[in-house]
């Protein structure tokens, strides 16, 4: 349900959707073009996986391509796959690496794999013998406890005499936990123990920095940046105002408009309890869309630890959300509108331009990074080209 041009077109099937995305292709360039400056003498890459956070792995792909970009990183093989016809020139690396049963998804389409383990170094190395010298990236893990050679390893791997010639990475990264905090001391320590590794891999490209990562400066930033989130509009730094433009406005078609009366209750469990009489909005999205139920009004465990729950804007006013979000619907409070001015067929703006992605996510007890890529395949999509 993709349409790649202006939704002011009046695409019929997008002005009749029940629920809709729009996507600011030129709000991606500029940010991608944003980070890239901040990354200094390093060169940004870009971030692509989980269909490019949600947007749209093509359009977004094409977009960052025309921007400049020609380093990509995606999840795993598949996504390589479907990126390769689109950056045609593109180096595309797979952040989950190879092994076996995968690996011809490599060689038939030029895929870089991320070296995450002994395991998967030994395997790789072990198809260079059979097919032939392939570039690669060595991932070591200076922090997260997730995927990567242990610093030990990969030192002992650099200095190694038996190493086989034909290994030889094009790059050696590793991924910071704390870069959304500034002042965090595992940046300090990762950065410190990525040091000691760069320096053994001398003459070998490294990267570091994340979207955060970027903002903590020169040090970071190595030869080459991997901004994500930054990218998409999203927050990357803690209690820092975001500079990022809006990329995804995020909208629920109003269905019904009810009349609610003082000690009246809505939704599932009698969880929206009506202490005025009040109109209520009742929206086309529920958790089946990536509207998550965390972001429930009331009747959800969250709720008790942290009261409120998300809102919506419409018609310049921001409005609450009501009871429990469910599979399909949502009901939102437009009782502080004047009378009538909330009708059956608007939209309302779940978030976007007007109600940062970042702010619901946290009315949810979540991140921008999940909101975004949560969002399913109900939503018909149209994209503002660059």
């Amino acid at each position: 349900m993709d349409h790649f041009h202006d939704p002011s077109s009046a695409d019929a099937a997008f002005e009749a959707a029940s629920n809709r995305l729009t996507i600011d292709l030129g709000a991606l360039a500029d940010n991608w073009r944003a980070m890239n400056k901040l990354s200094g003498k390093a060169r940004a890459a870009a971030v692509l996986k989980a269909n490019a956070y949600g947007i749209g792995i093509g359009p977004a792909a094409s977009t960052l391509y025309r921007a400049g970009a020609r380093d990509f990183f995606v999840a795993n093989a598949e996504e390589g796959v479907a990126l390769r016809p689109i950056v045609p020139d593109g180096r595309i690396h797979i952040l989950a690496g190879m092994w076996s049963g995968n690996e011809r998804l490599f060689f038939d389409n030029d895929l870089i794999p991320i070296i995450n383990s002994e395991e998967q170094l030994a395997f790789f190395i072990s198809t260079l013998s059979e097919r032939g010298d392939h570039p690669c990236v060595l991932h070591v893990d200076t922090g997260m406890n997730r995927l990567g050679l242990a610093v030990e390893e990969a030192l002992t791997l650099a200095n190694d005499p038996a190493r086989p010639a034909s290994f030889s990475p094009i790059l050696v990264m590793s991924h910071l936990a704390c870069a959304d905090d500034p002042s965090h001391p595992l940046n300090r320590r990762q950065l410190e123990s990525f040091r000691m590794v760069t320096a053994a891999f001398e003459g070998i490209e490294s990267s570091l920095a994340n979207s955060g990562g970027v903002h903590l400066g020169p040090d970071f930033h190595f030869d080459l940046t991997r901004p994500g989130i930054a990218v998409y509009g999203g927050e990357a730094v803690n209690d820092m105002a975001n500079p990022m433009k809006p990329v995804v406005t995020a909208e629920a078609r109003i269905l019904v408009i009810r009349s609610a009366r003082k000690g009246d209750t809505g939704s599932y469990g009698g969880s929206a309890q009506f202490t005025r009489d009040s109109r209520v909005a009742i929206a086309a999205v529920g958790y089946a869309d990536g509207y998550h139920r965390s972001l429930s009004g009331g009747g959800v465990t969250l709720r008790q630890a942290s009261p409120g729950g998300a809102y919506g804007f419409l018609h310049g006013v921001k409005i609450p959300q009501l009871g429990r979000v469910t599979m399909d619907l949502t009901l939102f409070d437009v009782t502080d509108l004047p009378e009538n001015a909330a009708r059956p067929g608007d939209y309302i703006e779940l978030f976007g331009n007007n109600i940062a992605v970042d702010d619901v996510a946290r009315a949810g007890g979540t991140i921008g990074y999940e909101m975004l890529t949560s969002l399913g395949s109900r939503h018909e999509r149209a994209y503002i080209e660059v």
